[in-house]
Formats: structure tokens, C-alpha cells, sequence
């Protein structure tokens, strides 16, 4: 196969590229739950899940102003923004939030929400028309499967009211990631992002003022800092590399990256919060990451497109433009 600039493209190597930028976005995922935790300390749950993307929202016109690119993205494409924003910086932080500060643990969370790589995927093939191999399914179904038996576990048989609510956030994630990363094909990853953040804010920022005015706020170094940290990286910053994964490496694909996830935030949660979790918790994270391990050895079909560069896009079998 022969890449637009005449030498011959490795679309095993692209496809791990894809991986390897998706991973750098979980890594930066990894401590949302803690940095939310931290964050609650000293501000009202509601005014941290629509102020960590006023916060976005600020860097993101930033970063915009600095490119010289236009601040709205192209009207034709305002639905597509509007999901992400709604499903990346309204759904997921809200859902989330309110289920951690209902008393559900980030170790407890974060193996919870494993459950979003195989959403992402469901979405990959209904709206990005991504085609994964058996064997991928075989995978994803094992990692969620894994995760549902540990969250019937920890509930002694039941699915808490926190579970319904991490079930909500890790849905609307799903949305959100996969028309982004179906954007992103086309548009770079940072500015897909700044434009879901941008066509939500006059949303979050009216929100966030009201709630700034009208709920008890005790910030101090560390509730700061994990405000900053869940505005900054985990609602911004962290999208610029995972969502150009998922252009380069497939959604379906690059996404099973954050099966990975939870092992992170169980070692975040047990470094920063002192929270232990006993051998359930472990194995469950370790079957989901040999589940990664073997999703990224499938490869899938990607429906035909355009690149950046207007030139035609081959079906290719690694999910990869070329």
C-alpha cells in the first residue's frame, strides 16, 4: 500500500502509533477520579463538573486564538459538536461527579467505567461504521464481562444507585468519543475538542457562575489543584492525543486502550487517597488488561473517507486511514 507521499504505508505500524497517542489520553484520564475527589473537597460537586469545562473551555479558545483558526466550528457539522459537548463535558463529569460524592470510591469507579471501551465500540459500529473482527468482540466481551461480575461483586449482588449513575457517565462518554473521533479524521484532535467545549459554553458558563454565587466553597491548595487538574488535563489537554489515536488507530481499536484505565486509577487512588481495595479489585483490573492486550492484536475495517489532505481513503483492514 502506498501512503499519498509515494512510500509504502505500514498500517500494523499506524495502527499501534494510534494506540501508543490514545494511551497518553488514558494516562491523562487516569486521574480524573482522584482529582475529582480533591476537587469536592472544597467546591460543591455540581459547580466542578460544568467549571472543570468552563476551565477547558478558556484553554481552548486559547489554543484557537493562538492557530489563527476560527472560534465555531462549520455549521454543518454543529450537531456532531453539540453531542460531543454533551457527552464529554456535560454527561460524563456531571454523572460521574454525583456518583462519587454519593460515596462511590475512585477504585470502585474507575473498574466500573472499564465498562466504556466496549460502549465505544457498540458506537464505532452503529455511527463511525468501524467493522471489529470476532476476535476483537471475544475481547471487549470478556474485559466488560469481567468488570460486571466485579461490580455485582462488590455490591453483594446488587447494582447501586452509583453504579446506574457511572453506567449514565460512561454512555455519554461513549457518544462523545465517538464523534469525535470520527471528526478527527478530518480535523485536528485539539480543535475538535475546543469546539465541543465552545459551542457548550453558553451552558457551562452561566451554570458555573450561578453555582460559584450560590454554593459553599472551601478551596485550599488541593481542592484547587484537582479542579485545575480535572479542567486542564482531564477535560482538554487529554483529548489532543486521544482523539487523534482514534483517528490514526480506529475507535474501536484505539479505544479498548482505556480498558487500561482502571489498573491506573486503582494505583492514583491507592497513592493519593489512601484507598485500599482487596484481590477482587486486582484481578478484575488484570483480566481487563490482558483483555486490551489482545484487542490490539485484532485489526478492523474503517468505512472509506477523505483525509486532511482531500486525497481519497482506502477500506484498509487495520482501521486505519491511508
Amino acid at each position: 500500500m502506498i501512503s499519498p507521499g509515494g512510500r509504502t504505508a505500514n498500517p500494523a505500524g499506524t495502527a499501534w502509533r494510534g494506540t501508543l497517542l490514545a494511551g497518553l489520553g488514558v494516562l491523562a484520564f487516569s486521574g480524573s477520579f482522584p482529582a475529582t475527589i480533591f476537587a469536592m473537597e472544597g467546591f460543591d460537586p455540581y459547580l466542578v463538573a460544568f467549571g472543570r469545562a468552563v476551565i477547558a473551555a478558556v484553554a481552548a479558545v486559547a489554543f484557537l486564538l493562538v492557530a489563527r483558526a476560527p472560534l465555531l466550528p462549520p455549521r454543518s457539522q454543529l450537531r456532531s459538536y453539540l453531542a460531543i459537548g454533551a457527552g464529554v463535558a456535560l454527561g460524563f463529569p456531571l454523572l460521574s461527579g454525583v456518583a462519587l460524592d454519593a460515596g462511590a470510591s475512585a477504585a470502585h469507579s474507575a473498574v466500573v467505567i472499564g465498562l466504556l471501551p466496549a460502549a465505544t465500540a457498540v458506537c464505532a459500529v452503529a455511527r463511525a461504521g468501524e467493522r471489529p473482527r470476532p476476535l476483537f468482540w471475544v475481547a471487549c466481551g470478556l474485559g466488560a464481562m469481567s468488570i460486571t461480575i466485579f461490580t455485582l461483586g462488590a455490591g453483594d449482588g446488587h447494582i447501586t444507585g452509583a453504579d446506574l449513575l457511572l453506567v449514565g457517565a460512561l454512555l455519554s462518554a461513549a457518544v462523545g468519543y465517538t464523534e469525535g473521533g470520527r471528526l478527527a479524521r478530518e480535523t485536528p484532535g485539539w480543535r475538535v475538542i475546543s469546539y465541543a467545549l465552545v459551542v457548550v459554553a453558553p451552558l457551562t458558563v452561566p451554570v458555573t457562575a450561578v453555582l460559584a454565587l450560590t454554593t459553599g466553597m472551601r478551596p485550599d491548595a488541593v481542592s484547587l489543584a484537582g479542579f485545575a487538574y480535572a479542567g486542564l488535563v482531564s477535560m482538554f489537554l487529554g483529548f489532543i492525543p486521544w482523539y487523534a489515536g482514534m483517528a490514526i488507530g480506529g475507535i474501536a481499536r484505539a479505544g479498548q486502550t482505556q480498558l487500561v484505565q482502571p489498573l491506573l486509577t486503582l494505583l492514583w487512588a491507592w497513592l493519593l487517597l489512601g484507598e485500599r481495595f482487596g484481590p477482587a479489585t486486582v484481578v478484575a483490573a488484570l483480566v481487563v488488561l490482558a483483555c486490551v492486550a489482545l484487542t490490539q492484536r485484532t485489526r478492523s475495517a474503517v468505512p472509506a473517507g477523505r483525509l486532511r489532505s482531500g486525497t481519497p481513503e482506502r477500506r484498509v483492514s487495520s482501521g486505519t486511514p491511508t
